[in-house]
Order: structure tokens, then C-alpha cells, then sequence
């Protein structure tokens, strides 16, 4: 994994078995396809789908990718059911 993607984080300081879910939110939102290899090397395709179906925020285009990797349909992501109530922005 790349420094770029923990830009706001100290990168040497990470703990990747406390952090996991944090590991990798981030990399799926912010890395590249071999980011995305190495954390399901290092962490299983399980743990990762579990987390990924868990998460409050991933990018639309993300969220279709670990829909097909992991052969979930979009709706088992909790990103997904979450945007779908908020369809327009607060009318401040």
C-alpha cells in the first residue's frame, strides 16, 4: 500500500490488524487496483466484505466494484441503502 492513500494519517504508525476496518475503507475508496490486490492478500476476501458491507461511506463506482468481486448484490451495502434516502440535498 501507498503512503498517498494514508496522506492524513502517520503511515509508519499504522497498526493494520487493530485498524483493519480503517485500512480497508480507505484503501477501497482512495487506492488503485493493486492497492486493492494487496489488501486481499494480506486481510481475506471475508474479513474485507464483511467491512465493506458494514461501511458508511464508499464511492459509488467502488461500491459496484466490491459488488462484484465479492458477488453481493449492491443493496447488501450499507453505503448503498444509506444514499438512497438522501436523494437531495437539506434545503438550507
Amino acid at each position: 500500500m501507498q503512503k498517498r492513500i494514508f496522506w492524513d494519517v502517520d503511515f509508519d504508525k499504522i497498526d493494520y490488524r487493530k485498524k483493519y476496518a480503517f485500512v480497508i475503507e480507505r484503501v477501497f475508496e482512495r487506492g488503485d487496483v493493486d492497492d486493492i490486490r494487496q489488501v486481499r492478500k494480506f486481510y481475506g476476501d471475508q474479513l474485507i466484505k464483511e467491512v465493506l458491507t458494514k461501511a458508511k461511506y464508499l464511492p459509488a463506482i467502488k461500491m459496484y466494484l466490491a459488488s462484484a468481486i465479492f458477488d453481493t448484490p449492491p443493496v447488501n451495502f450499507r453505503c448503498y441503502t444509506q444514499t438512497q434516502f438522501m436523494k437531495e440535498l437539506w434545503p438550507y
